[in-house]
């Protein structure tokens, strides 16, 4: 049966039999196949401490990984610690995105990478330096938009394409030069579009067309004025020439 309302007065379904939630029911704070705790769904679920989050603290230790996950959205700050250990990692991303920031420290060495992550970025750059070391790129990738650029060396040739294009994103100017070789071209274009004149130079003649265009914005007017006349590619004889004025 469904949710059905008789004399303006809402009728209990038969999936609704012995739920302890019929007076809520019956008050309109819940409606079968919309807002549902007991539901198999995270939709329904979510809509249900929406308009009842005085419940979400029942349903804490609730066999369901997302009925738990998502009462922890809900339930008071006080009552959501013993989740920090939660056996599913959706859990306790929901419990790191809410917990004070004086206890992210503790989930700095979670088994899953994204409750780490979150840790990295509602954390001080001054408490990250752990996670420049952290097996998975994505942390690392937080931890460098973060720290200080003395912290940043021993990542600037890291393995994964994320991480130096991150660390380009942060490097001073006079430190891009390094990238002026990088294997991948997406890190080549960052580091051309905020390097200094000379090094931008070098990289009018990159195989990668979009890192040619943005070392034109950089390049030495002289540069390319010298090269103009014989640049065969049109946008970029195009971006040569606003920047000469010509």
């Amino acid at each position: 049966m469904t949710d059905m309302a008789a004399g303006g007065l809402r009728v209990v379904t038969l999936e609704c039999t012995g739920c302890r939630h019929q007076a809520l029911h019956e008050l309109g704070q819940c409606a079968t196949g919309d807002r549902c705790v007991v539901a198999m769904s995270g939709r329904q679920i979510d809509r249900f401490f929406r308009a009842n989050p005085d419940e979400a603290a029942a349903y804490l230790d609730d066999g369901f990984w997302e009925r738990r996950a998502i009462a922890a959205r809900y339930a008071p700050l006080d009552l959501i610690d013993g989740l920090m250990h939660d056996p599913d990692e959706v859990v306790r991303r929901v419990v790191a995105g809410r917990i004070p920031d004086e206890r992210l420290m503790e989930l700095i060495h979670d088994p899953d990478r994204d409750v780490r992550a979150i840790a990295v970025q509602r954390l001080p750059g001054e408490q990250v330096e752990w996670a420049l070391r952290d097996i998975d790129y994505l942390v690392r990738m937080f931890a460098v938009r973060k720290v200080s650029h003395g912290l940043l060396r021993p990542l600037i040739h890291d393995p994964e394409r994320e991480v130096r294009k991150a660390v380009a994103q942060r490097l001073p100017p006079f430190a891009l030069g390094v990238y002026a070789t990088d294997p991948e071209p997406e890190v080549r274009r960052i580091a051309a579009s905020r390097m200094l004149p000379p090094d931008a130079a070098r990289l009018l003649d990159d195989d990668d067309w979009s890192v040619r265009l943005a070392a034109v914005n950089n390049a030495p007017l002289d540069t390319l004025a010298q090269r103009l006349a014989r640049e065969e590619d049109e946008e970029i004889r195009g971006a040569m020439a606003g920047r000469l004025g010509v």
